[in-house]
């Protein structure tokens, strides 16, 4: 018997916009349109009937628009995840950060016009992102039917998946499972041994928005070394996004500029559309900022990243690598691994999208397998047992 198709509420005024949408779902076998609505008070009043498995919302509605629709949503204990239509204008990408900050799970970019490579390749990432929220909610939600359930309200969370990590039968039987939330893995590759920590080098994608909301709040104050971070993102978006995370976190959070100085306690974030290196110099560590073609498909790239990482830091590095769709980052962790580096992946339970960093682990480049309500405190804990 075939699973239950992933279903979907459409929210947007435009009625070309809601059938663009709604072609694009229903051309997929396991996707299907639980029902569309033209503002965030018609959604709300068909929830408890449609009982959808993700709600694909624009934010600028008549009557309810995006934002009031979620604030509406959190009174309302609604866990229904939201993936925002955003439109390309500057204040587009203020109001959409607006709505990551109010629970939306991620956003992606309202096609432009009749151009219908772009078209493609928005359908492409919509498609993604349904099956990964969508899919994720649906299989939380389905073991929650196991005790009580009250449709669209109070279901198992795409926003909290603290889980006890399962050992993978890839593993050695010999790991050592540090508990609460940390698995330890020895893969069989020759590598340097560790030094002190000098840098945290993080790559993430799909389900990052929210994950790094997550996280860097929970990071130390006196944070001792500069993190620098590739979250797939595009442009025009992560300057608002670093300045949501900036108002959230201790520590400074921005968007990286070519240039800028690495030192403790500062998370720089690679712009959209522009790749970041790091550079050693005599008297500071900075970042670079390449126009180079995309790697994986992706520019930024997580493992263009991860290579000057492992070139300029060797095993004085921390990488991390987070939720996300396909392998970027997943092969030059491989080369901070070798170096002598400490390697930290996200595990399955956590992961909207458990892709890259499961290519990471099946390579043999991963030695910590992390829950997400457990990263920040683990990254804090090796960067303090590693101190230099």
């Amino acid at each position: 018997m075939s699973e239950e198709k992933i279903s979907v509420l459409i929210v947007d005024d435009s009625a070309l916009m809601r059938n663009l949408i709604g072609r694009i779902v229903e051309n997929e076998p396991d996707l299907q349109v639980a029902g569309k609505a033209m503002n965030g008070a018609f959604a709300l009043a068909k929830l408890d009937k449609l009982d959808p498995d993700v709600i694909v919302l624009d934010l600028e509605m008549p009557e309810m628009n995006g934002i009031e629709f979620l604030r509406e949503r959190q009174k309302r204990n609604i866990q229904i995840p939201v993936i925002i239509l955003s439109s390309h204008a500057e204040e587009g990408a203020h109001i959409t950060m607006e709505a990551l900050s109010l629970g939306a799970s991620d956003f992606i970019m309202k096609p432009t016009g009749g151009n219908g490579s772009e078209l493609q390749s928005v359908a492409k990432v919509l498609i993604e992102m349904i099956r990964a929220y969508g899919g994720k909610y649906k299989k939380n939600r389905s073991k929650a039917t196991q005790t009580t359930v009250v449709p669209g309200v109070t279901k198992a969370s795409t926003q909290d998946l603290s889980v006890e990590p399962v050992r993978s039968s890839l593993a050695p039987a010999s790991a050592q499972v540090i508990p609460p939330a940390e698995e330890v893995l020895k893969p069989p590759i020759p590598r340097k041994a560790p030094g002190p920590i000098e840098i945290v080098a993080i790559g993430i994608s799909t389900g990052g928005p929210n994950a790094l909301r997550e996280v860097f709040p929970k990071l130390d104050e006196n944070f001792p070394v500069p993190i620098v971070v590739v979250q797939h993102m595009p442009p025009g978006f992560t300057e608002e996004f670093a300045k949501s995370l900036d108002r959230i976190c201790a520590l400074e959070v921005k968007e990286a500029s070519e240039g800028d100085i690495l030192r403790p306690g500062r998370i720089l974030i690679a712009p959209g559309n522009r790749h970041i290196v790091v550079e050693k110099r005599p008297l500071a560590a900075i970042v670079h900022l390449l126009d180079t073609p995309p790697v994986n498909g992706h520019r930024p790239s997580a493992d263009v990243l991860f290579e000057s990482v492992a070139r300029h830091y060797g095993n004085r590095a921390l990488a991390v690598i987070m939720t996300g769709m396909g392998k970027d980052g997943a092969t030059q962790i491989g080369a901070i691994y070798r170096e002598g580096g400490i390697t930290v992946g996200q595990d399955e339970e956590s992961c909207i999208v458990y892709g890259m960093p499961r290519v990471a682990f099946e390579n043999g480049f991963i030695q910590y397998q992390v829950s997400l309500s457990q990263m920040a405190q683990t990254i804090n804990r090796l960067v303090r047992e590693h101190a230099g």
